[in-house]
């Protein structure tokens, strides 16, 4: 019998894992990296995908305005993706911000199809304003982003 996948909020005791996981992509320059005073301070932003017990995806929900959240650190562990790992967290994550009334969700990202295959368009990332100002500005890859940024906007 398969193991099942569970999606829930994250806990203290995800500290660890989280970290461990970002901290794997920050190192490849494919996601800003996250200390782990900055995962405590913000841990009821994450959730995390979970399987025999064992952290093996991640992602969280910033704020950006009052009508728009992104969807950061978002991570699958080698040996996880592709069996919709990722899609569940990204439901998980958009139905907390539909929940809080928040109309739009963006993400900046290198896995463009993915995002398309989950709802989202891509659009120019200049209309985020509050994104550049709140994350970009302390980013090496500030003035020469390669990331697409991406769009959906719950019914």
């Amino acid at each position: 019998m398969p193991a099942v996948c569970t999606c829930r909020n994250a806990v203290p005791e995800d500290i660890e894992p989280l970290f461990q996981m970002i901290d794997g992509y920050a190192q490849k320059g494919i996601m800003l990296p996250r200390s782990r005073k900055l995962l405590e301070q913000q841990l009821e932003q994450f959730v995390v995908a979970e399987m025999d017990g064992i952290v093996i995806g991640c992602g969280s929900l910033c704020q950006l305005g009052n009508d728009l959240v992104e969807i950061r650190s978002l991570g699958i562990m080698d040996g996880h993706k592709g069996l919709g790992i990722g899609s569940m967290l990204v439901n998980k994550l958009t139905e907390e911000a539909r929940r809080q009334g928040i109309p739009k969700v963006m993400a900046l990202t290198y896995e463009v199809s993915f995002f398309v295959k989950n709802g989202f368009s891509v659009v120019e990332k200049e209309i985020f304003p509050e994104k550049v100002w709140t994350d970009c500005v302390n980013c090496s890859k500030q003035s020469c982003c390669d990331e697409i940024a991406v769009l959906k906007t719950l019914a």
